[in-house]
């Protein structure tokens, strides 16, 4: 593997300089930065770097994760960066800790659209929840969950969302993404062809024709909090065994105001074949909603996180559109389209049509 160009950022002066404000390193400096690891990623690069101080470094991190973009596609997806950046600088240091990874420092330039992010190294005491495409144990999807509830519960309808925090999509800006959507699945079903059924035909057309009544959920601002928008659960990582501690969420690249079960459905019904998802999914959806009460959610009933499961579940068909659209393996959406699809049909979501 080619060894990466670092940013200015890891410099030692720069490094040291970040860790200061950061509030981990008093009275020492970093002397050197090593390149320990380079993780394989498809838009970004993850490197975890070692470091080495002089003077008195008591409780500096001795190694970082330096998030940067992947030169394949540092303009394509420039504003992947942006978001990411904008998650862990702004709304990250406002919600509880241990949560996520502690950022250390992150920077965006308009200009150049170069951004990096330094984050908490957890190698030590966390590991992605299984290895994909495996699903977790019962005990990880459980933490997992606990983790997807907290966070929610965090951000659930909080006066900054559509202010200081995200946007909302007016009905107009709808009504075009579902226009787009629409041209993306007419040739989405030409290349299919008879590999994609005159039943599940009918159900997208249903969908797209129902979609501006479906949509009255997510223009309701009700009920909605600051969803993940991508929580499969290998970007979850969970303690080590022997290890107490709480699962942090990574990759915010995709963050967005939502209805919260979006994460959810995205998690179990797309990712998850109908043996696993059965077995686990009611236990999760209580765990989920016990974990939302236990943290000060008010006026959000049992029955009503059915309700939006079973929408977040239906919108999930556009899933694997959306994925075949900006050239995502077919391994990946194909294999959506098929779970999601026996979730639909498992959970009755077309009776919301």
């Amino acid at each position: 593997m080619t060894p990466p160009q670092l940013p200015a950022v890891v410099e030692p002066a720069q490094l040291t300089a970040a860790l200061r404000r950061s509030g981990v390193l008093d009275a020492g400096a970093v002397r050197e930065v090593k390149v320990l690891h380079q993780h394989p990623a498809m838009v970004s690069q993850v490197i975890r770097l070692g470091l080495r101080y002089v003077g008195e470094s008591a409780g500096a991190p001795p190694s970082v994760i330096l998030k940067m973009p992947h030169p394949t596609y540092a303009k394509t997806l420039a504003n992947s960066g942006r978001q990411e950046v904008a998650f862990y600088t702004h709304l990250a240091p406002n919600m509880p800790s241990q949560i996520v990874p502690r950022c250390y420092d992150g920077h965006f330039d308009e200009e150049s659209q170069d951004w990096h992010l330094l984050l908490e190294d957890l190698t030590g005491s966390h590991e992605i929840a299984a290895a994909w495409p495996l699903p977790p144990s019962r005990d990880r999807a459980t933490a997992i969950v606990t983790a997807l509830a907290r966070w929610h519960g965090a951000w659930w309808d909080h006066a900054s969302l559509g202010e200081a925090v995200g946007s909302w999509s007016s009905v107009d800006e709808s009504v075009r993404q579902m226009e787009t959507f629409a041209g993306h699945y007419d040739r989405f079903a030409d290349l299919l062809g008879d590999r994609l059924s005159e039943e599940r035909r009918i159900l997208y057309r249903r969908f797209i024709d129902q979609s501006g009544h479906l949509l009255q959920r997510y223009h309701s601002h009700r009920n909605v909090t600051v969803v993940h928008g991508d929580a499969h659960c290998w970007n979850f990582l969970v303690p080590r065994a022997g290890v107490a501690d709480s699962v942090r969420i990574f990759d915010f690249d995709r963050w967005r105001i939502g209805v919260p079960t979006s994460d959810l459905a995205y998690m179990m019904a797309t990712q998850w074949y109908p043996e696993r998802r059965q077995a686990l999914e009611r236990a999760l959806l209580n765990r989920y909603y016990e974990t939302l009460i236990a943290y000060g959610v008010a006026g959000y009933t049992r029955g009503a996180l059915d309700q939006d499961y079973r929408w977040s579940v239906l919108w999930h068909i556009t899933k694997p559109v959306w994925q075949w659209s900006v050239n995502t393996p077919e391994v990946v959406w194909w294999n959506n389209l098929e779970r999601v699809m026996m979730a639909v049909e498992d959970l009755g979501c077309e009776e919301l049509l």
